[in-house]
């Protein structure tokens, strides 16, 4: 097993977890269906596409800055002909005067995850070269929420956990206070973190993706544990970021 390590950054995300109708939501951090949807994107695979191949993986996310939940007003339909007004589930169209839908879509605005992605080599190898070399362009849980480069920091990692804990660079949203050698940082885990499973808060959430046929669209739910770890307050890397983390991504490579 090997790991990849990616910064998920850029001006807003959304990590859909209970949407309904109207309601768009987002989960506080990024979700293996959101994740698996960019790999299998990047790789070109069709939304009916079988995600077996998927299971194997494991995710590790630092919060590196957890952002600003912002809510879009957002309106469709509305003032159209009856011709092109939305169309109903019985194949006809919506009547003028009920003709607008209105949603509220949640974004994280201003936030930054670091994730490791652990799994078998050949997979990873081929999930890396589909992220440098995409069919369709990744994004944050959304078309519209673009990421910030580098999006892939670094591939064929061996001890991933180690390498958020004390390597990979740190992308707060203020320094270290004076004098701090240590920053307090969240992490969730697929697995009861060893020797913090008293500290560690117990979550579940519904984003395993079964499938992502329009039409049959199935996730089932996995357990999740978080904790508050104290990493090396060196990691910081300031309001801009891009000199350290390219260095960062380019020592692979040296």
């Amino acid at each position: 097993m090997s790991a990849l390590i990616l910064r998920l950054a850029g001006p807003l995300q959304s990590w859909g977890e209970r949407s309904v109708f109207g309601t768009r939501d987002t989960a506080s951090f990024p979700t293996r269906s959101g994740l698996i949807g960019m790999f299998a994107s990047a790789e070109g695979r069709a939304r009916t596409a079988l995600l077996h191949r998927y299971a194997e993986l494991g995710l590790t996310v630092r919060v590196d800055r957890p952002g600003t939940r912002l809510i879009d007003f957002h309106t469709v339909g509305g003032g159209l002909p009856a011709a092109n007004t939305v169309p109903t589930s019985e194949g006809g169209r919506r009547q003028a005067d009920a003709a607008t839908l209105v949603s509220r879509r949640h974004y994280l605005a201003d936030a930054v995850f670091t994730v490791a992605v652990t799994g078998p080599t050949p997979l990873l190898d081929e999930i890396t070269d589909a992220l440098e070399h995409p069919t369709w362009a990744p994004y944050l849980g959304r078309r519209s929420c673009v990421p910030d480069e580098p999006l892939l920091l670094r591939a064929a990692v061996d001890d991933p956990e180690d390498e958020l804990r004390y390597a990979v660079p740190l992308s707060l949203a203020r320094p270290p206070a004076p004098g701090r050698s240590t920053i307090a940082v969240e992490f969730i885990y697929e697995n009861p973190p060893a020797d913090q499973t008293s500290q560690a808060q117990l979550y579940e959430i519904t984003d395993i993706p079964e499938s992502f046929a329009p039409r049959t669209r199935q996730y089932s739910s996995r357990r999740l544990w978080r904790t508050v770890e104290q990493l090396p307050a060196g990691l910081y890397v300031g309001p801009q970021p891009a000199d350290r983390l390219i260095d960062y991504a380019l020592k692979q490579d040296a």
